[in-house]
């Protein structure tokens, strides 16, 4: 055990990748190497019997449905070449774009972002804004960047001069091999590392916001408050540093110790959903409480910290709202920077219960871009 900013964490080196050191990934888009790595991911999902294809007839008839125009020759099957067809999301912006990025490798796999400049890309010295995407840890993408209301919020930055970065990383599985410390180590060696091309990207890496929802609003959480200097993961990025400014968390969990904020008030008979997440299958039983708070955005709260805005829908019962409500609380005890937007009405992803959310979709969006505008020194 350690102490870090007054918090007893597990090492947990099993939990990391703290492997011999790599040389620095190239600063270049890797295209066709992740485009293989995406389908033969999805094929191997979506590939119920084994045959190295997904047929009309066998597989999942929604997979099929959604991927049935790249059937080109007309089998009634899709195959691992007409899988390449396939269209990924991204950004919708005027400016430069580094797509396909790999950042870093890893034992289980390597991982990527995607770059974007500003319309109008005139500093030597820009902000960046990282977003990290939902999912429960365990699904999504950083393809979210360019759905919906993220790609809303990801072009008015860009216009107001931000470089944003979606960045991908490693996922929790069921059978074991990362946890939810890898998907936080992973967003933050995305800073490191362009923190190493803050020349070639024109980047101030002391100018560093982060922004994201659900689970990646819990990761927008620690990345901006955890110290840099902490949780290390790929040797060769740790020697390079960077300083967040302030971060936006859309429904993002605070702290997974109190149980009472997942509305259950019974430790006893509390159904820990997200634990297996936190922990690996072969976790000292000793260690749980202490990598709970680890994992937990509450415990970094100093006078210190860099603002921080949550908006959580009041309906919410994925991530309930205590959750903000808590956040402010203990940040009005030490002092630090945190400010609450409570959407009446709304559920997880914002979505609408009962009645229109109040403010609207459009409100929480102008808020956001804002907060960051606000921030800028």
């Amino acid at each position: 055990m350690k102490k870090t900013n007054g918090l007893l964490v597990a090492a947990a080196v099993s939990m990391s990748w703290c492997g011999m050191a790599r040389a620095l990934e190239p600063l270049k888009e890797s295209t066709e190497a992740y485009v293989k790595l995406v389908n033969d991911r999805y094929l191997a999902k979506a590939d119920k019997n084994g045959n190295g294809k997904i047929e009309k007839e066998e597989e999942d008839e929604k997979q099929w449905r959604r991927n049935k125009a790249l059937d080109k020759n007309g089998d009634g099957a899709l195959d691992a070449e007409e899988l390449k067809e396939r269209t990924l999301k991204y950004v919708t912006s005027g400016g430069k774009q580094l797509r396909d990025v790999r950042y870093k490798r890893t034992p289980t796999e390597d991982v990527y972002l995607d770059f974007y400049f500003p319309d109008v890309d005139e500093s030597k010295k820009k902000p960046v804004v990282l977003y990290t995407h939902g999912g429960g840890w365990a699904a999504g993408s950083r393809h979210g960047a360019g759905n919906a209301s993220f790609d809303v919020v990801h072009k008015a930055l860009l216009k107001q001069g931000f470089c944003v970065v979606s960045v991908g990383y490693r996922l929790w599985r069921k059978e074991g091999g990362t946890a939810m410390r890898d998907c936080v180590i992973d967003a933050m060696d995305a800073l490191r590392y362009i923190s190493a091309y803050q020349k070639e990207l024109g980047i101030d890496p002391n100018r560093m916001y982060t922004f994201g929802d659900s689970a990646g609003g819990h990761l927008a959480q620690m990345v901006l408050l955890v110290p840099p200097d902490s949780l290390t993961g790929d040797p060769e990025l740790a020697k390079y540093s960077y300083k967040t400014v302030a971060g936006v968390s859309w429904y993002g969990p605070c702290d997974f110790e109190k149980t009472s904020l997942f509305n259950h008030d019974d430790r006893e008979n509390f159904r820990d959903r997200f634990g297996p997440r936190i922990l690996l299958p072969d976790t000292d039983p000793k260690d749980k409480l202490a990598l709970y708070q680890e994992m937990s955005p509450i415990n970094y709260l100093s006078k210190k910290s860099p603002p921080l805005l949550m908006i959580q829908g009041d309906k919410d019962t994925t991530i309930p709202v205590k959750h903000a409500y808590y956040m402010q609380e203990k940040a009005a005890d030490v002092g630090a920077p945190v400010e609450i937007m409570i959407i009446k009405n709304a559920g997880h992803n914002f979505r609408k219960v009962d009645a229109d959310i109040d403010p609207s979709r459009n409100e929480i969006i102008a808020r956001t871009i804002s907060f960051f505008v606000a921030h800028r020194p």
